[in-house]
């Protein structure tokens, strides 16, 4: 399958932000609010063939705070993917030219893969100290999966605040210092578990713990796999834990558990190990579920979240 997806049109108006009542400018003669405004339509999983597509959903949907180094294809420049930028910004080019770009950023087509990619081809034209502004809609180019090692995948570390984005910086721009003031306000305490398969992340947000894993499975192959889980009873992690449900994010499903509270992220290492090799188990079966099993899929499948 080619890397490429079949995107609409390059826009035909001028840059910037557009009605979203009105016609949208790539042409297509829709609303642009049902058009490139209306976030990821036409490409239903745009980090499919990136090594690592779970952590990329992950770090775009899940972590407040991370980083990761990106290794592209025909440079060596240094560039570094990051949740989110100070004043939501898509990319900065530090006074030493490297690059941080954000992931964290409003759609702006179809493609999150192309609009990303778009503004890491703007930061490698920009002068060092730029901040990099959003250049609206995106015309036809190369996606991510075309500048980047697909040999290389991202390593995301957590942090606890947005510290790093000063890192090396002697500036302390007032704006920056109000954004990030706010931004580590809303950080919630967040560990990325060393389990298999996907990207499993543990959180406390508020008074309650949750494990959120993106999955990389399928949804129809994925759920039955749940489902033998649950009928057997052996869905949850452990004591006082419960299988919440799950939410969609970028094509991937994303099953949640809930978890008591006190004891820290480390601690459930070896419950989703467990699971991980549970669910790989129930994946390699290819009988029909039983009686039994299908009502639980019923069940699980009637366990949708919404993503706050």
């Amino acid at each position: 399958m080619s890397r490429r997806t079949a995107r609409r049109p390059a826009r035909t108006a001028a840059e910037g932000d557009v009605d979203p009542k009105a016609p949208c400018p790539c042409g297509s003669g829709r609303r642009y609010k049902s058009c490139h405004g209306a976030g990821d339509v036409a490409v239903a999983r745009p980090f499919e063939g990136l090594p690592g597509e779970c952590d990329w959903v992950a770090m775009r949907e899940l972590v407040p705070s991370a980083t990761a180094p990106l290794t592209l294809r025909d440079s060596d420049r240094q560039v570094t993917l990051a949740t989110l930028l100070p004043l939501a910004l898509p990319a900065i080019v530090r006074a030493d030219g490297r690059i941080l770009l954000g992931l964290q950023v409003h759609a702006r087509s179809g493609d999150v893969s192309r609009d990303i990619a778009a503004v890491l081809e703007q930061a490698l034209d920009a002068e060092p100290g730029t901040m990099v502004s959003s250049t609206g809609l995106p015309g036809a180019g190369p996606r991510l999966q075309d500048l980047l090692d697909l040999d290389a995948p991202i390593a995301p570390a957590v942090h606890e605040d947005f510290a790093f984005w000063l890192e090396g910086s002697t500036s302390r721009d007032p704006e920056v210092a109000a954004s990030m003031e706010r931004a580590n306000a809303a950080v919630a305490p967040t560990v990325r578990l060393d389990a298999e398969p996907g990207a499993a992340y543990w959180c406390r947000i508020g008074g309650k713990a949750h494990l959120r894993w993106v999955m990389p499975y399928g949804e129809d192959a994925l759920l039955d796999a749940l489902a033998r889980l649950g009928g057997a009873g052996t869905l949850g992690l452990g004591e006082d834990t419960r299988y919440a449900g799950s939410f969609r994010a970028h094509g991937l499903l994303v099953p949640v558990w809930d978890l008591p509270v006190d004891p820290p992220a480390a601690a459930w290492a070896e419950a989703a190990a467990g699971f991980g090799t549970r669910l790989a188990e129930a994946l390699a079966v290819e009988e029909p579920l039983t009686g039994a099993e299908r009502r639980a899929r019923d069940g699980i499948r009637g366990r949708q979240l919404t993503l706050r």
